[in-house]
C-alpha cells in the first residue's frame, strides 16, 4: 500500500495512507470546510508572514501521491525518477499539480521560513514508498480557498526586480542561459556579453553597464533580492567560502522567477520589431513547468 511521510526540522513527522489528505501552509485551518475523517490541516511551524495560509494540498491514493500547489509563494520540488539525468526539479505556481515520484521528494519554499528576523528558505521532505510508477506533472485549474476567520493578512512577499529596471535587465541577462535550456555546465555571461545583451534589447542604451564594476554592483543587488540578507554569496564570500557565486545568483533568480522565459521571449521581440520592452508591451509571467531545464 502507498505510504508518504512528511518531515521538516520543525514539524513531527506525518504519515499518510491512501484515501487520506494534507493540507498545509502559515494557518490553513478552516479554510477547506473544516474537519473531516482523512483530511489533516497543518500550520507550519516558523512560516514567515508573507506566506500563503494555505501553500499546498497532498492527497494520497492507491495509484500514486499527487501535490496541488495553491500558494502565491513559489516552491521547488525535486525528486529522483527512473530517466536519464534522474533528477527531476520542478517549480511550483499556483494551480500546478504534480504526482511525487517514488522515493524522497524535497521540497524548497524560498524565502518561506522566518529566523531571527530574517527570511530563509522553508524546506520539507515527502517520502513516497510502495508507489507503482513515478508520475509526470500536469497543470490543473484551482480556485483560492475562502479566508479563514481570525486569521491575519499575509505579508507582502520580500524581494522582487521592478520590471524594465537596469536590476531587471542584469538579472534577464545573467540568467539566459538557464532560461533557455543551457544549464548543464555552470557558466554564466561575462560582463561584457551582459552589457552587450542588455544594450541589443534596449535599442543601444545600456545604462553605465559598459563599466564590469556597475554591472558587478547591479548583480550583488540581484543577489540580496534573491537569496536574502542571511543566504547571500557574497556575505558567504567575504566568509571565506569559494564557489561560484554570479552562477548561483543566475540559477536562484531563475529558479525564483524573478525573471521568466516569457520575459526573455518579450525583450526578443521587441529587439526585432525595434521598439523597447515596456509596460505597454505586456508580457506578464505566466505558469511555467521547469524539469531541469527552463522552456
Amino acid at each position: 500500500m502507498l505510504r508518504v511521510t512528511v518531515r521538516s526540522p520543525e514539524l513531527h513527522p506525518i504519515a499518510l495512507r491512501a484515501g487520506e489528505r494534507l493540507v498545509f501552509g502559515r494557518a490553513p485551518h478552516g479554510g477547506d470546510g473544516g474537519r473531516r475523517p482523512g483530511r489533516y490541516a497543518v500550520a507550519l511551524p516558523g512560516c514567515a508572514p508573507h506566506v500563503s495560509r494555505v501553500l499546498a494540498d497532498l492527497v494520497v491514493e492507491d495509484n500514486g501521491a499527487r501535490l496541488t500547489w495553491r500558494g502565491a509563494n513559489e516552491a521547488m520540488l525535486a525528486g529522483l525518477f527512473e530517466a536519464p539525468g534522474g533528477a527531476r526539479r520542478v517549480t511550483l505556481v499556483r494551480g500546478m499539480s504534480t504526482v511525487l515520484d517514488d522515493g524522497k521528494n524535497e521540497l524548497i519554499v524560498f524565502t518561506g521560513r522566518r529566523s531571527g528576523g530574517q527570511d530563509t528558505d522553508l524546506a520539507l521532505t515527502f517520502m513516497v514508498t510502495g508507489a507503482p510508477r513515478p508520475g509526470e506533472p500536469t497543470e490543473v485549474r484551482w480556485t483560492t480557498d475562502p479566508v479563514a476567520p481570525g486569521v491575519a493578512v499575509t505579508e507582502e512577499a520580500p524581494g522582487t526586480l521592478s520590471r524594465y529596471s537596469k536590476s531587471w535587465y542584469v538579472a534577464l541577462a545573467l540568467a539566459e542561459p538557464l532560461l533557455v535550456g543551457d544549464d548543464d555546465e555552470q557558466r554564466v555571461p561575462t560582463y561584457q556579453e551582459i552589457h552587450q545583451r542588455v544594450r541589443h534589447w534596449r535599442g543601444g542604451e545600456a545604462w553605465n553597464l559598459a563599466d564590469p564594476r556597475r554591472v558587478d554592483e547591479v548583480i550583488k543587488k540581484i543577489s540580496k533580492i534573491a537569496f536574502g540578507e542571511a543566504h547571500d554569496p557574497y556575505t558567504a564570500l567575504r566568509d571565506g567560502k569559494l564557489f561560484n557565486a554570479r552562477f548561483a545568483v543566475a540559477r536562484r533568480t531563475a529558479q525564483r522567477r524573478l525573471v521568466t522565459v516569457e520575459d526573455l521571449d518579450e525583450v526578443e521581440r521587441a529587439a526585432h520589431t525595434g521598439s523597447q520592452a515596456g509596460p505597454s508591451a505586456g508580457g506578464g509571467s505566466q505558469t511555467r513547468l521547469d524539469q531541469g531545464r527552463h522552456r
